[in-house]
This record gives C-alpha cells, structure tokens and sequence, in this order.
C-alpha cells in the first residue's frame, strides 16, 4: 500500500455519537474525517514533513447519504485527489461494514500550512507524487 491507494481506519459509532433522532450527529461525521486524514497523514509523510507542516481545513462538501446507528461497524475510506500550491483535495466516505453503503461522502479541501511561520506552504512535488491520484489539476 502506499499513500495514493485508499487508505481505511475502523470504528464503531458509540452512544454518545447519537443525536435526538437516533442517528449519529452531523459533528461526529467530522471527527471521524478528521481522524481518517490524520492516520492517513501519520502513516505516508516522511518526517520531517510531520514536523515541518500543519493542515488546515479550507472546506468540508458533505453528502449525508444514509443514517449510521449506535453500534454500527464503519470504516473511514480516504484518499487524496489534486493538489495545487497551497491546498490539496482529500475525499473521505463513511461506509458501513456490514452491508458496503456509503453513508457519507466527503470532498474536503486542507490547507499545509509552515508549522514556524503559520503561513501557507508549498505542497511539495515530494508530498505530491507520495499522496496524490492527479497532481496539479485546480489551482485552489
């Protein structure tokens, strides 16, 4: 496997998870985004790009397309699509394991930002060629 591949994490939707209609909440889907593309990251960038950025969201495009529940067995699928200068595009669904439906899918743009400076930083052609399916197509 490598980081241009899908990269999955698993997880169970716990009881504190659940809103008033009985399903998971909206917020938690984000938490398990969130989770997904920092495994994704902690397990392909080289060090020293550990150290030497941070990522920010830009933005979140959620398509809710069906309930999870207490107990359901999921899985986080993530990947990284195009990436320009100073953003990159990350696509995340949440699938749930016993059955294959996507529940959510998620096209979220994040910004590296330099961990020093806090200022914007290049994606590098490195990181590029490491994580992306198709490199350099929108210019974000």
């Amino acid at each position: 496997m490598n980081g241009t591949e899908r990269f999955e994490i698993f997880f169970e939707a716990q009881p504190e998870d659940i809103d008033m209609p009985d399903h998971v909440n909206n917020v938690v889907y984000l938490r398990w985004i969130q989770d997904a593309a920092i495994a994704h990251w902690n397990a392909f960038a080289p060090p020293e790009d550990r150290d030497r950025l941070l990522r920010v969201v830009r933005s979140h495009a959620i398509e809710y397309k069906r309930p999870a529940f207490a107990g359901d067995a999921l899985k986080a699928e993530t990947w990284i699509g195009s990436a320009a200068r100073f953003a990159f595009d990350r696509h995340t669904e949440i699938v749930n394991r016993s059955n294959g439906r996507v529940l959510a899918a998620v096209r979220t743009v994040w910004c590296p930002l330099d961990r020093v400076s806090g200022r914007p930083a290049d994606v590098s052609d490195t990181l590029r060629n490491l994580f992306c399916v198709s490199a350099g197509d929108p210019a974000h």
